[in-house]
């Protein structure tokens, strides 16, 4: 996954906005959003090459979102998949401060990440390319492939769209909408606002947009996961093919089986 961005706690109507679009090579075989066989109690795709995901929630609010850190550095051989960290947690039962307390010590079995977890008593990232976990204070927040809030283009962009979605008076409905959209998002930024993460400049530019169309690379799901102040998680997810086409669009909505205040 690409970008995550979220809005912790900022909205009174709210607990938690995410929206995120999973980018991934084609070829590697994926499942849309479900839940998962076993572990019912997750809702998520599934990356079925190694068997973790990228993005989920669990039925009583726990949720986690991966990304992968760029830095032109080829995956370390025998290094863990980075989509195992989301699976780790959403099939746990352990609050995310000792979760991410435990990835921080662990994280060198990985190639560079990033991982957001939420849970009721608040939002934790932790990254093996970061000093420490961190508890995130309630606000909008932005996460590509580097630090969290690193100001890359579209991660300004987005955390841009967020805050002028929330200050709409809209409802969920209206507000998932608006965020697809924005991960829909194909401007590619100016050449002189690339980051340098050590690839060709003509990535760089393809990988400045939201959403990414490239030979056999590409974004391949947009996700919006609401939880609103009573307690009701709205689940949506549009999958993609390799010519950037609507595949599938899922909706998935329930009440969470413990209160989160």
């Amino acid at each position: 996954m690409c970008l995550i961005l979220i809005a912790h706690r900022a909205d009174p109507r709210y607990r938690l906005v995410l929206a995120a679009n999973r980018d991934e090579y084609f070829r590697r075989p994926t499942a849309p959003a479900d839940y998962w066989s076993a572990a019912p109690h997750v809702l998520g795709g599934r990356d079925l090459d190694q068997g973790g995901t990228w993005l989920g929630v669990a039925t009583d609010g726990r949720w986690a979102a991966v990304t992968n850190f760029r830095d032109g550095t080829a995956p370390e051989p025998g290094a863990r998949s980075r989509g195992a960290l989301v699976a780790g947690y959403l099939c746990d039962s352990t609050q995310a401060q000792a979760y991410v307390a435990a990835v921080d010590h662990s994280g060198h079995q990985y190639h560079g990440f990033n991982l957001l977890a939420g849970d009721r008593a608040g939002v934790h990232y932790v990254s093996n390319r970061h000093e420490g976990p961190m508890m995130l204070a309630p606000g909008v927040y932005g996460l590509s492939n580097h630090l969290l809030d690193s100001s890359w283009p579209k991660v300004e962009r987005g955390k841009r769209a967020l805050r002028e979605a929330l200050a709409r008076p809209a409802g969920c409905d209206a507000l998932i909408e608006t965020m697809l959209a924005a991960l829909a998002d194909r401007s590619i930024a100016e050449e002189h606002a690339l980051p340098s993460t050590g690839i060709s400049t003509d990535w760089e530019k393809r990988l400045s947009a939201a959403f990414i169309g490239a030979p056999g690379y590409g974004t391949r799901a947009c996700t919006v996961l609401l939880i609103d102040q009573d307690g009701e998680v709205h689940f949506r997810e549009r999958s993609f093919g390799e010519r950037g086409e609507l595949i599938e669009d899922r909706r998935y909505r329930f009440a969470l089986a413990h209160d989160l205040t």
